[in-house]
């Protein structure tokens, strides 16, 4: 079966994050598609599957396990299951970022 999911048909909300759970639709992928201020991020956190981020525009600090780097427009970065991670938006612009969970539900504890 052919599921689209249209803006409108979407509950409301006043982030302008898109939080996607596959499982309802029978794919085992999940996403957020981040579109945030500077200065703003998840808290540090982890998952018992893998998490991809695709930077599409602006720029964020990540930190995955001990590592801390910069990244900005076509960067990805893969944190491994079970690893603590999370990035800020480092501004001066918007972070738009599309944070891919390998599973059909989203799985976080948050460490901070």
């Amino acid at each position: 079966m052919t599921h689209i999911l249209r803006a409108a048909d979407r509950p409301k909300s006043k982030s302008r994050t898109i939080k996607f759970e596959g499982a309802a639709y029978d794919t085992p992928i999940s996403f957020f598609a981040v579109d945030n201020e500077p200065g703003q991020g998840p808290v540090l956190h982890v998952h018992p599957y893998p998490e991809t981020w695709v930077v599409r525009r602006g720029r964020a600090e990540v930190i995955i396990g001990e590592e801390r780097f910069e990244v900005g427009p076509g960067d990805i970065a893969i944190a491994p299951a079970n690893t603590p991670h999370k990035f800020t938006n480092l501004g001066p612009d918007r972070l738009d970022i599309v944070c891919i969970h390998a599973a059909g539900t989203i799985s976080q504890v948050d460490l901070e």
